[in-house]
């Protein structure tokens, strides 16, 4: 008997289905897995008001479905869409990233963040090697950073000149003006957090070996400079904040709003309408009664330790 043959046991397999669908986002929600417990009351103190969780995982499936119409539509219009994530570190980008990719074609969304320039990549021209990342027709490219280390981490920890960094705002206007005038989406998230939020996050990262990994020295060093990088944040927004890809600051101290306000935000800047979709029907099963399935080698299958 097959599931098609008994409609009671679809019904039940769905649902076990969609159980695990929330499983999975709860297993995005462990945050503080490991973490110590005095780090937590802290933590937990602090954001008293943040959503509820069943008001928060509704609300996500909702803006969730709204994006998987989105992406059909880039699919099938053949737009080009770049979303720029840019902030502190532990601001949250990653959090929100992951949230809007979970349950899409990672061939229609994917995400870049590139690595560290290599030596040859330091002679080129600064945006070069962003521009094998852009998006092609029928693509959404979310960067996790982006161009805009140049005007963040490597003015304000001296990896670029001065005279680098003044070139940098000189080219990066008109280069995103081209970008636009040439059909990409633009736009463009700043994930704005407090001092003392910072630091409660760093702390939990130190505290939680799942997530010690996050910790860089560059981060360390962004404590000691919070005040260089404000300075090189509103020197970034006074001078490339232009009407063709204008800059959008996300108030990123609640993780959960946070989320929710950039997904629904970005919802609004794509200009999308739902892609009428083909009814799908599963075909039944052929069975072959002259095949003779060879059974497997016990050597072959993974050990059954869970």
């Amino acid at each position: 008997m097959t599931l098609s043959d008994n409609p009671q046991m679809e019904n039940d397999w769905l649902e076990a289905e969609l159980q695990d669908t929330l499983d999975e986002d709860y297993e995005l929600e462990l945050e503080e897995a490991l973490l110590s417990l005095e780090i937590k009351k802290i933590y937990q103190e602090k954001h008293k008001e943040t959503l509820p969780r069943k008001q928060y995982f509704l609300n996500l499936l909702k803006l969730q479905a709204e994006l998987i119409k989105l992406h059909d539509w880039v699919q099938d219009t053949q737009a080009k869409v770049a979303v720029i994530f840019e902030g502190r570190d532990a601001a949250g980008k990653g959090g929100v990233i992951k949230r809007i990719t979970q349950r899409l074609n990672p061939r229609v969304c994917r995400v870049v963040a590139l690595p560290k320039p290599t030596e040859r990549e330091k002679t080129q021209w600064y945006f070069q090697r962003y521009v094998p990342h852009l998006p092609s027709g029928g693509e959404m490219v979310l960067f996790d950073r982006s161009w805009y280390n140049r005007a963040g981490v490597e003015r304000v920890m001296g990896f670029a000149t001065p005279e680098q960094v003044e070139a940098f705002f000189r080219d990066v206007t008109e280069f995103e003006r081209i970008l636009v005038r040439s059909g990409v989406i633009l736009i463009k998230y700043w994930f704005s957090i407090a001092d003392d939020e910072q630091q409660l996050r760093f702390l939990m990262r130190i505290h939680d070996p799942l997530k010690q990994w996050k910790l860089s020295p560059m981060d360390l060093q962004s404590r000691i400079r919070w005040e260089d990088y404000t300075a090189a944040k509103e020197e970034m927004f006074a001078r490339t904040n232009i009407p063709e890809a204008p800059w959008w600051v996300v108030p990123a101290n609640d993780k959960k709003r946070a989320r929710l306000n950039c997904i629904q935000h970005l919802l609004t800047q794509v200009p999308y309408t739902e892609v009428p979709q083909e009814t799908i029907q599963l075909p039944k099963r052929v069975f072959n009664t002259d095949y003779d399935r060879h059974t497997l080698p016990e050597e072959l299958y993974i050990p059954q330790v869970f």
